[in-house]
This record gives C-alpha cells, structure tokens and sequence, in this order.
C-alpha cells in the first residue's frame, strides 16, 4: 500500500494487540489509527467464518465508510472484507450485504443495535470489538447504546478504545467491560497539528464573508474546507459562494446520505474545490490533499478545534488553518490557544486587492504550466503571426488577462450568527493581560429576544430567536431527510 514507516501509534499498538491486550489509545484523527486497529481485527480474522468477527463502532456515517475503505484495502490480500452499516442507508440492502458474509462490521451504535435486534448481525461470535473516537460518541449521547452492545458480545474477547480525551463516563466503560488495558498515549506534538500554520483574523461579524471571498481568491486553495456553526449557515455559504463563482457545494446533517455520499466523492475527486461543512465533516473524513481549513465560525471547544484543523496537514504534507474571530470572540481564542498549547499568528484581513494579486499569481501559473503541453505547437504558426504585429509583453499580458479568473462582487445576503460565548476562562496572557471572564455578546436564550439589525452592513439580519436556534443546531449523525443544500448550477471550476 506504500507505507514505508509505522506512526507512534501504530508502533505502539499493533504488537500490544497482537499480545492479546486491551488496549486504551489516546490518540487523535490523523494519527492512523485506523491501520493500528485494522491491522490486528484482519490478522485475527477467518475467512471461512460464517458470522463476522470484529466490531468496529464509530460515531458518524462519513467515519464508518471511511473506516471500512480503509480496512478493505488492507484486507484484500488476506480475503477479508469489511462492510461500513449505518444510519440513513435502506436496511434492506444492508442485510444482502451481510448475507454474503463480511469478517468486519464497522458501524453506527443505532443502526448497528437495529441489525443487533433483528438478529441479522450475530453478536455472540464477535471476538475483537473497537471503540473509535469514543469521545465524540459520548458526547453525541451513544453511551447507553455502547453499553447495550458491549453487554451482547462474549466476556472472551478483546477490546480497543480510541479517544482524543478520556473524560470520566469513558473511565467508567474502560473499567467495566476492558481487561487490564493498557494506555497508549500518543502526545501533542505528534499529533497533527504539527504540520499546519495556524492564523486567525479579527473582524466584525458583517464582513466576514466578504473576507472569506478575498481570502480564497487570494490563497488559492487546492482543496479547502470552510466551517460553519450551523446547517442553515452551510447553506447560506454554499450558496453564496457558488453566486461568487466558486466551484462549492455544503455537507450537514439534514442532507439524505446518499447525497452527503456524493459530495464527498466530488470533493475527493476534485470536481469541486471548496467544501463548507458542519462538524458532521471534522472527524473521518480523509482527504490528502486539503490545503486550507478555514473556521467561518469558532468551534464550541478545543477539540473540536483540533478535530477540524486536522482535516488539512495529512499525511506528511503542510497545511493552513484559518479561524475568523469577533471582537466578542478573543477570550474564547484565548481558550482554544491555551488548551491546544498552540500559538495562532494574527494576519490581517485580506483586501480586494489581495484577492485580486492572488488571482493574478494563479493566471501566472497556469500560463506558464500550459507551455509544457505538447498541443502547443498546433498554435505556433497563430503565434508568430502575432508577434509579427504585436510587442511580446503586450500579448503576454492579454493572455493573463484571459486566463485570469477576477474576484465576483455580486452582492449576496448571509445571516448574522451570535458570538460563541466561551465556558472557559482564559488565563492571563501577553495580548493586554485579560484575565478571562464573560466572552461578551453570547447568545441568551429565551423567547423575548430582540431582533436587531448590524447597522454595519447591507443584509446582516442578526435574528437570534431561540426557537430558530434550536431547531438549526447540527445534529452530527442524525439523519432527518430533507436538506435542500443548494451546491450552485453555475460553478466555475477553478483553472489549474
């Protein structure tokens, strides 16, 4: 497959298991976690065996394909395959597939305890069960479905738990249903973020859109994915960007699965080359070549942070992160530095001008890529024509002209989000000694809200209605139908 070399994780991980130990692995996304688990459920599998043998659990859709690609490919040479079962998907075609008898499941808790009940998945011939990002499961409310899980499969068997944190409630599953684990810790500064710059920008929350215009025409990215609090914030940019003209398209909670299912594909292929997303993309989704993250929106907490910056800086290479901060919002920066032990570099806001160079530089680039292609010498003769009457700098310059792709103004309307009021108080740092308190501005809930206008801007509605809140927040997993994400009829693709 091309690995050279094992990650810490791997090396730590692969012999402990082969040992036949428990193994508790603290250890984030991007680590390869998943060949330091996959390796040993395919080494201890049957090929014969009419039931499957391992259990892999994860907390979101996107993670369990993902989970499941990866295993086949290192199964393949062995025979043993594995088949991703989640929510959203017919039941009916999941039970064909199990019928032709896979050696891993690698599922959602729900739809995984839905096949459990059915009795079309036989739990008592599991003997290796994984727990993958069992922190993100915990707080999406699995906890009792594990719980029921864990309690069907064998006494007699192994278990692997991999978590970015270990809050108590994982403790407490570690000690009830895990054999003398051992904790494989891998630290900071192994783990992802080691290969990304980190930047934030600080502006008012009516020109951040703007900004994230000039920012990606000015980087341009060779993938970038943006992220946004809410679905109705996912769509509100997707939308909008695709009105800017760039080649988009939104991934959320609300979407049907088998439209979350294509965006991925288009991204990965490169069809599109922006993608703005919920947290429902931050963990499984395996990308090689993300060049930037940009947090439209603050994440609520560090790992988050951590989970979503991880999807750039993959597999040797470097990325960007960008995080747009409030005013309101520095306190709860302050945070997520302090606990990420990560220092971001503050940069100023890109300008049209900026936005305008960096499209420049790319024409620049993609004319001087063309002269390698060998179609080239069919426009010689036009070319020497050309320059017979003109002045070689003057055509060089029409050609950028041409091959330019300038920065769109069309004016568009986003919706105002609150600030992201901190629970964290920051310590005193060297920005101008704040010690921490109220982050300022957060959304208070309740029904007697004011609706305000931004009097800063055209179309920033600030509607913070607590009904309408509760109704956007991104449900992760949780497939409700509908979506209407609108990725844009017209995109221009970028020119590379």
């Amino acid at each position: 497959m091309g690995f050279e070399e094992t990650t810490p994780i791997q090396e730590q991980v692969i012999p402990l298991s082969k040992e036949g130990q428990d193994i508790i692995g603290q250890a984030q996304t991007g680590t390869g976690k998943t060949v330091a688990f996959g390796i040993p459920c395919i080494e201890q599998a049957t090929v014969e065996e009419k039931h499957p043998q391992a259990l892999v659990l994860t907390p979101t859709r996107e993670l369990a394909i993902q989970v499941a690609e990866e295993l086949n490919k290192l199964g393949r040479f062995k025979g043993v395959r594995a088949l991703p079962i989640y929510g959203g998907q017919d039941i009916g075609r999941q039970i064909t597939a199990l019928k032709r008898r896979p050696q891993i499941i690698v599922a959602t808790p729900g739809r995984y305890m839905d096949h459990m009940r059915r009795k079309t998945i036989r739990p008592e011939y599991l003997n290796i069960v994984v727990l993958d990002e069992a922190d993100e499961m915990l707080s999406m409310g699995f906890i009792e479905d594990i719980e029921t899980i864990l309690q069907e499969v064998p006494t007699e068997r192994r278990m692997l738990m991999f978590s970015a944190t270990m809050p108590p409630k994982l403790k407490t599953i570690a000690d009830r249903f895990m054999k003398n684990p051992v904790n494989v810790k891998v630290q900071a500064k192994q783990l992802t973020v080691e290969n990304i710059e980190q930047r934030y920008i600080v502006l008012p929350e009516k020109e951040k859109f703007d900004t994230l215009c000039n920012l990606l025409d000015m980087e341009t990215p060779e993938l970038a994915i943006i992220f946004g609090r809410t679905k109705r914030r996912v769509d509100e940019l997707t939308e909008s960007l695709s009105i800017r003209g760039f080649a988009v398209d939104g991934l959320h909670g609300d979407l049907k699965q088998e439209r979350r299912d294509q965006v991925i594909r288009k991204f990965k292929r490169g069809a599109i080359d922006v993608m703005v997303a919920t947290d429902v993309a931050a963990r499984g989704l395996d990308v090689n070549n993300v060049t930037h993250v940009i947090n439209f929106d603050l994440p609520q907490d560090a790992e988050s942070y951590v989970h979503r910056i991880g999807r750039t800086g993959r597999a040797g290479k470097k990325g960007v992160s960008y995080s747009f901060s409030t005013p309101k919002e520095k306190d709860h920066l302050q945070y997520i530095e302090q606990s990420t032990k990560q220092k971001m570099k503050q940069v100023p806001r890109p300008t049209y001008d900026d936005a305008l160079t960096g499209r420049h530089q790319e024409a620049v680039e993609n004319l001087a890529s063309a002269i390698e292609d060998d179609a080239n010498k069919q426009l010689e003769k036009a070319a020497r024509q050309l320059l017979d009457t003109h002045d070689p700098v003057t055509l060089i310059t029409a050609a950028l002209k041409m091959v330019t792709k300038e920065p769109s103004k069309t004016p568009v309307k986003i919706t105002g989000e609150a600030p992201v009021r901190s629970k964290h108080k920051p310590k005193r740092d060297d920005r101008g000694g704040n010690r921490g308190g109220r982050s300022g501005g957060g959304q208070r809930g309740g029904s007697g809200q004011r609706r305000r206008k931004d009097r800063g801007g055209k179309g920033f509605d600030m509607k913070i209605n607590a009904k309408k809140r509760s109704n956007d927040r991104d449900d992760r997993g949780g497939n409700r139908g509908g979506g209407g994400n609108r990725s844009g009829g017209g995109n221009r693709s970028k020119q590379k």
